[in-house]
């Protein structure tokens, strides 16, 4: 049987060479050959006259070092700014009148069907020309073979070509690292450390931060040849895999000697070998060496037992020879090979003793180059596949670990391939053995039912959800007052602003307010002002004229700020977004706002290229293809099911990320921009994500009591902090107070929130730090960001803390106390739903008690519905102004009522006044409409209302009635004289101030 060997590497070798992932369409087989190795047929040559089937073994002098070094420190670069306070934003009023054309918004539905993939292109082309292209990156592309194509920034192999080269990649569940002369080695070390060997600090019973050590090498695999002069370079940069090569300098530009495919989950660390001379080491020493026996008819079995008690195993696959290739223990640190070597060397960990080697061995031979994705998703149902290419022995199947929050949603083929192997990862709980080319996870919840509204889960744990729009007339009231005065802030002072993150910040508060007022309290024609004023803030950035314009950044492939173009040329800047840091973090909020004004005026996304702009923002961090502009997903990591925000910074524990909601909220806008454009692939795919999403979450980031992934004794920090792939560390890069650590993780509060943050979790985390009164002790935004939480477990406490009539706190610069408002009320509501009969609900200002339940008229239906909803879901008829949720209001008690313009006067209530009103207001629920007719509102002077940080009353107040006649201007008498709107209006002009061109496309 031994001379049928070169037929099965034959065609093992050619199915390696077919498999292997082209760089360019038609690329030469030629030309692949002089970069990664391929193996393919050759003449036998060589003759290996016997096997060293006798037991090896050796005598270590000194005792292995087994402890590594570790990083307690953050990485370098590390960008320390709050992420609550916008820097250089002003809060100016501005007159805000309501527009005489109420907002019609846009229908929702999906146009298409979901493709049977849904990861489809967002659309072809180039980027908006007014993003200059440039081609002079700060930070230069070095150790990267591939030419002029999008480079994956974010993925997890990024330390092999960025700074030093000397930091480790986690594939899971084995790191690989250069070694670069450590140990008289320049080949790649594998490491596999188990818990024992972590280090949990300071206190290691009640730790802020666990770590696996660096630099315990268990298997180096090397070649004789590799000196000094050893280069390491990457090709075929792809969303879960590359190719690393090592050779000497002096064969530059010819061949390489060695060639790793490195995957995600891969069970065997793959070299292969050109014509070199193998040179095994180990800084954990040698305690045996044993020849075992030939497997799958070409590949030679050798079984490794180290000092420290690990078991490894090796197998051989020469190419072009016949007999056993020798491998001789030559003492404690270094095992030989055969000279002029050529074929595969792999090596894998065996924790589960000699029963389980029949499954490494069945899949010996074979490896992974690299994988893809696919998904579907019908409703509420989705699955997503990864399959992986494969190289070698093609008959076999593949042997790879699969993560935790993989295996509970396996499907049935999948759990069916399951071994009992399993080896601990650094962050990521155990890992399993699979034995196979693809594995599908299935996700029975998607969020399809979450939109711009108010959601909460269904109670119990059950599968889905649903929005609240129904609103009693007290908390409608307030929130009017609250969304007015927050309308009449002048929006470009706080979102043109020279960061990414902090506009875009600052642009999804507004929208959120916008469509509060529209949809929930039906103020649609401040709410149109409103939308006015917003678009003009956003035509800003469509027009690329912010203090510090995006450019497309030719050499990575992506859209990147300007601001660490010019000197000091510093990376850190916008949080590091030039160099691809947080763009999932930037870019979510302007997809967002999008979303909000497509909504609310579909005309819009017809207009220039607002549809192509914000489109492109979406290819830069979530495209769902590899274009020519774009890598597939950025941000997003399919294999890990959560994003990672660093980008081109070497990092020795490996990528990272600090905000999980930010994160989520990024998926959760592009599922909502999905629906807005009537994309029905974008939709169900942020819908997918959004499920993986959660599912990640709850099994590494955010920590209840019953967690089986995470060490015990970190359990009970609840959010991890900042997860990195080597470390979690409970803090976050600009402090280390209970209120950022775990704040960081629930900013944005948005209808995705309930979805991703479970009301367990919430609640732990709740009693664990800020129960009794804890959470009002946080200073600045942060109270209001841990209040607006609490609306997941307790909406009653959360709502009386923003309705108080004396509220003053200070917000973060993305939040509003409209939204907070809302969305605590609606909670509530949904609660009261659950537990009375009939969808009723009442709010009370704090320390008041509830309302009675009220009548509600249906002037199509005629009879009187019963409830105190102003906007009941069964009701979508027409709601009479009697009804109107401003009639039913109780107005601020104490406020001094202004005179209205040419001094007649209003007129001044009492304490509590109800004012009167006529009219009608009709609503179209089927697509989310309200549209107002011949209403007429109450003196709404009370909207201007503020803090005191910001305009003080109004004065000189004009208003008239929601049907647009004798509307007229807020006029503030402390805004700035003879200052105009139009100045605030500005367009920042896109100037090169260090001289040098831009690109053009």
């Amino acid at each position: 049987m031994i001379k049928l060997a070169p037929f099965f590497l034959t065609f093992g070798q050619l199915t390696a060479v077919h498999a292997h992932p082209a760089g360019e369409v038609g690329c030469e087989s030629a030309v692949i050959a002089v970069r990664a190795v391929t193996l393919s047929s050759i003449p036998v040559t060589t003759s290996y006259s016997r096997a060293i089937e006798s037991l090896q073994s050796a005598s270590a002098t000194v005792k292995p070092s087994l402890t590594g070094t570790i990083l307690t420190e953050l990485p370098s670069g590390a960008f320390t700014r709050d992420p609550l306070n916008a820097p250089g934003a002003t809060t100016i009023s501005k007159p805000l009148y309501p527009n005489e054309t109420p907002l019609n918004p846009g229908p929702t539905e999906a146009m298409d069907p979901v493709s049977v993939n849904i990861f489809q292109p967002i659309q072809t082309g180039r980027p908006p020309l007014a993003i200059p292209a440039r081609n002079d990156h700060p930070v230069r592309k070095q150790h990267i073979t591939d030419v002029d194509v999008p480079i994956e920034t974010n993925k997890f192999y990024a330390n092999f070509f960025l700074g030093s080269q000397g930091f480790p990649v986690w594939t899971h569940p084995y790191s690989l690292a250069w070694t670069k002369g450590s140990g008289g080695s320049y080949g790649m070390a594998i490491s596999h450390t188990t818990r024992e060997r972590f280090a949990f600090g300071p206190d290691p019973n009640k730790p802020q931060f666990f770590v696996s050590p660096l630099g315990i090498h268990h298997i180096v695999l090397s070649a004789d040849e590799l000196k000094a002069d050893t280069s390491l370079t990457v090709e075929h940069t792809e969303a879960f895999s590359t190719y690393v090569n090592l050779r000497p300098n002096s064969l530059a530009g010819t061949r390489i000697l060695m060639s790793f495919p490195v995957v995600q989950g891969m069970g065997m660390v793959t070299a292969m070998y050109d014509k070199a001379k193998p040179v095994i080491k180990t800084t954990v020493f040698f305690r045996s060496l044993n020849y075992m026996k030939l497997v799958n008819d070409v590949t030679h079995k050798y079984r490794i037992v180290l000092n420290d008690g690990s078991h490894w195993l090796l197998y051989a696959t020469p190419i072009g020879s016949i007999g056993t290739p020798p491998f001789i223990l030559e003492n404690s640190t270094t095992i030989t090979g055969p000279t002029n070597f050529l074929g595969r060397i792999q090596v894998t960990k065996n924790p589960s003793g000699e029963d389980a080697e029949s499954t490494f061995d069945y899949s010996a031979g074979a490896y992974a180059i690299s994988a893809t994705v696919s998904g579907t998703a019908n409703g509420p149902f989705g699955s997503y596949t990864l399959s992986w290419k494969k190289g070698g022995v093609g008959d076999r199947p593949l042997l790879m670990y699969a993560l935790p929050h993989h295996v509970e949603s396996f499907d049935q083929r999948t759990q069916a391939a399951l071994k009992n192997i399993t080896l601990v990862t650094t962050t990521k709980g155990f890992a399993r053995a699979i034995v196979a080319d693809q594995m599908t996870m299935v996700e029975n919840d998607l969020p399809n039912t979450i939109g711009f509204a108010p959601w909460t889960k269904n109670p119990n744990g059950a599968a889905g959800g649903s929005e609240y729009i129904n609103l009693n007339s007290q908390a409608v009231a307030l929130i009017n007052q609250a969304g007015i005065s927050e309308l009449s802030q002048a929006m470009i002072p706080q979102t043109s602003l020279n960061s990414m993150y902090f506009s875009g910040k600052g642009l999804a508060k507004f929208a959120t307010i916008i469509y509060t007022m529209n949809s929930l309290t039906g103020n649609s024609q401040y709410a149109a002002t409103g939308l006015d004023r917003l678009k003009d803030a956003f035509n800003v950035f469509v027009n690329n004229t912010q203090p510090e314009p995006l450019v497309y950044d030719t050499i990575w492939k992506g859209i990147v700020s300007g601001a660490s173009y010019k000197p000091p040329y510093d990376l850190g800047l916008d949080f590091g977004n030039t160099a691809y840091n947080d763009h999932h973090f930037h870019y979510g909020y302007f997809v967002y706002t999008a979303a909000v004004i497509g909504h609310l005026d579909p005309d819009w996304l017809g207009q220039g290229s607002n549809k192509a702009w914000v489109n492109s923002l979406v290819q830069d961090f979530a495209n769902p293809v590899t274009d020519e502009f774009f890598p597939f997903q950025r941000s997003f990591d399919w294999f890990h099911g959560h994003s990672w925000a660093k980008g081109l910074f070497e990092s020795g524990d490996g990528k990272d990320q600090e905000s999980t909601s930010e994160d989520t909220f990024a998926t959760y806008a592009t599922k909502m921009w999905g629906k807005i454009i009537r994309d029905p692939n974008m939709e169900a795919r942020a819908n997918l994500q959004l499920a993986v999403q959660a599912r990640s979450l709850r099994n590494y980031f955010l920590l209840t009591q019953d967690n089986k992934n995470q060490p015990a004794q970190f359990l009970p920090n609840k959010a991890t902090g900042i997860l990195f792939e080597n470390k979690i560390d409970h803090t976050t890069y600009f402090g280390g107070k209970i209120e950022y650590i775990e704040g960081i993780h629930m900013i944005p509060f948005n209808p995705s929130s309930a979805y991703t943050r479970s009301r367990q979790f919430v609640q732990e985390e709740w009693d664990t730090y800020f129960s009794n009164g804890r959470a009002e002790q946080a200073e600045g935004g942060w109270k209001s960001i841990l209040k607006s939480n609490q609306a997941l477990i307790d909406p009653q406490a959360s709502y009386d803390f923003f309705a108080n009539p004396n509220f003053n706190e200070p917000l973060d610069s993305g939040a509003s106390r409209t939204w907070y408002l809302a969305y605590s009320a609606a909670l509530l509501g949904a609660i009261k739903i659950g537990v009375q009969e009939g969808p009723q609900m009442n709010y009370a200002m704090p320390g008041q008690p509830l309302e009675p339940v009220q009548p509600i008229q249906s002037v199509q239906s005629g009879p009187v519905v019963s409830g105190p909803l102003p906007f009941s879901p069964q009701d979508a008829g027409t709601r009479t102004q009697s009804q109107s949720p401003v009639a039913q209001s109780t107005w601020p008690v104490g406020f001094t009522w202004p005179t209205k313009s040419g001094g007649v006067p209003v007129t001044t209530p009492t304490s509590t006044p109800t004012p009167t009103q006529t009219g009608s207001s009709t609503m179209d629920m089927s697509n989310d409409r309200r549209v107002a007719s011949s209403i007429a509102t109450p003196d709404m002077s009370w909207a201007l209302q503020d803090k005191d940080n910001e305009v003080v009353g109004a004065q000189n107040l004009r208003t008239g009635g929601w049907n647009g006649q004798n509307v007229a201007a807020n006029e503030f008498a402390n805004v700035e004289e003879g200052k105009s709107d139009d100045e605030w209006e500005y367009e920042l002009d896109c100037d090169d101030e260090d001289g040098e061109e831009d690109g053009s496309w």
